[in-house]
């Protein structure tokens, strides 16, 4: 950035020394402001760089995990299903025995809360 893109022009009768001063010293302040930004810039690249990478690794592990859940999901569904296709098999085939664990349980479920 130049003195002239940022300073308004001045009339001729005030370029006296301190006008001179105070253009050096304007001059001064853009260098050390673009001076300023062109040190921090490798920072903040490097912090957004570190930023992306943390975001990409829970990406990652969040897929990894939906993925997981899905998986057991489907082996908790099939599990059930196995389970209750045994216990309508077992029911079928031992008919007085299921009653007389249905007639049992219901028994001392009742003893249980009625205390």
């Amino acid at each position: 950035m130049t003195i002239t893109e940022t300073a308004p022009a001045r009339p001729q009768e005030h370029d006296g020394k301190l006008a001179q001063g105070v253009d050096r010293a304007t001059a001064g302040a853009h260098e050390k402001i673009d001076h300023a930004k062109d040190a921090a810039r490798p920072t903040v690249d490097h912090i957004v760089k570190g930023a992306h990478s943390a975001v990409d690794a829970v990406g990652n592990m969040a897929a990894h995990t939906a993925e997981a859940l899905d998986l057991k999901g489907e082996q908790f569904s099939e599990t059930k299903a196995e389970f209750i296709s045994a216990t309508q098999k077992y029911l079928r085939e031992n008919p007085v025995a299921s009653i007389g664990i249905a007639v049992a349980a219901g028994f001392l479920l009742s003893r249980i809360l009625s205390r």
